[in-house]
């Protein structure tokens, strides 16, 4: 789908309605502090669960996305190549433009009672951040968390974002009856480093502290210690930092990932790289001269020293978003069959998922 047709006016048209539909797009902007600067694009998808390709290592095989691009900025994010997929720039119009899906509560629902549905678990912030900024004026996630649960379909959801705390009760809700993982994504406590690596995001103690208010409210968290970033965030003395706050914020497991740099992302980290730490640039060539990903000795030793310190910090296995349950399952009439959740990575090698 191309962006060919798409203009100002708030009857633009897509060109391709295999994907959005030949509906019209209305582009909106707000005179609001927290939107200035902020296009968005209110499409009607055609579908919102998303099937993951059988080549990819993620541990789940479908997803819902209800934005594309995203307002935290993360000058790392590896979903900027999709924005390429729309004509969108990969950069500054990554963070700026954004689209909104705004039919997802609804057509996930119809999805999901569909007789082919088998009741498969669904990932949510797997390419951009659902609890991003522009969620707080389109609240899609209500609805979505509603259709989940009500065919008790199991589901988990992967944020930087404290607006996922608007919805606590629906949460908490849809725990009862089918797995819920949750996991918030905390990197590093650097806040010099945050100011300027994910400009768009809560300080990591805000989202510490939503690991927290979920674990006691019986939703535990686990915590994506992603992206370690090489030479700014991997010293022995940084990782403890980080590992010592989210275990103090209650965490039941922590899973390191190293930074990794598609095309798309790469072309502006190392713009950002060469802007705010020049000296690392060479460096950066050379560790990721293979390719998108830093060597694997790198990763087992991020892995294996984080491994190391959560067991001195009590925090339990490294789990990436397991799913829990509150109390004992009530599955409502129409409930369809329920499934395990994602499938954690083992201890003893390091994982590179494409979640960040």
């Amino acid at each position: 789908m191309r962006w060919d047709n798409l203009t100002d006016s708030d009857h633009a048209r897509v060109a391709d309605p295999a994907l959005f539909g030949a509906d019209a797009v209305t582009t909106r902007t707000f005179d609001m502090p927290e939107f200035r600067g902020i296009t968005f694009h209110e499409v009607r998808a055609r579908s919102i669960l998303n099937r993951v390709p059988g080549a990819s290592r993620m541990p789940f095989e479908w997803t819902v996305n209800p934005y594309r691009g995203c307002t935290h900025a993360c000058v790392y994010c590896f979903a900027r190549k999709t924005h390429s997929y729309l004509d969108l720039d990969t950069g500054l119009g990554f963070d700026s433009q954004i689209v909104v899906k705004v039919n997802a509560p609804e057509l996930l629902r119809r999805q999901l009672a569909s007789r082919r549905w088998q009741g498969e678990h669904v990932a949510m912030g797997t390419n951009v951040d659902c609890y991003q900024r522009a969620e707080g004026r389109y609240r899609l996630m209500p609805g979505i968390i509603t259709a989940l649960t009500e065919r008790a379909n199991p589901f988990s959801i992967l944020t930087k974002g404290t607006l996922i705390l608007r919805d606590l009760d629906l949460l908490t809700r849809a725990a009862r009856v089918t797995d819920v993982g949750i996991s918030v994504s905390v990197g590093f406590t650097d806040r010099e480093l945050w100011r300027t690596v994910e400009p768009g995001t809560p300080a990591p103690e805000r989202r510490l502290e939503v690991v927290r208010t979920l674990g006691e409210h019986g939703i535990g968290c686990g915590v994506l210690m992603a992206p370690v970033i090489p030479f700014l965030s991997d010293e022995p003395a940084q990782l403890r930092a980080t590992v010592r706050a989210v275990a103090a914020a209650g965490a039941t497991s922590v899973t390191p990932l190293v930074l990794h740099l598609r095309p798309g992302a790469r072309e502006w980290f190392m713009a950002w790289l060469a802007q705010h730490h020049p000296h690392l640039v060479r460096r950066y060539e050379r560790l990721y001269a293979e390719g998108a990903y830093a060597p694997k000795w790198y990763q087992r030793r991020i892995t294996r020293q984080v491994h190391d310190l959560a067991r001195e910090y009590g925090i339990g296995p490294t789990r990436a978003g397991m799913p829990r349950r509150s109390g004992e399952p009530e599955r409502p009439d129409r409930a369809g069959p329920g499934v395990s959740g994602p499938a954690a990575p083992t201890a003893s090698e390091p994982v590179q998922l494409s979640l960040i």
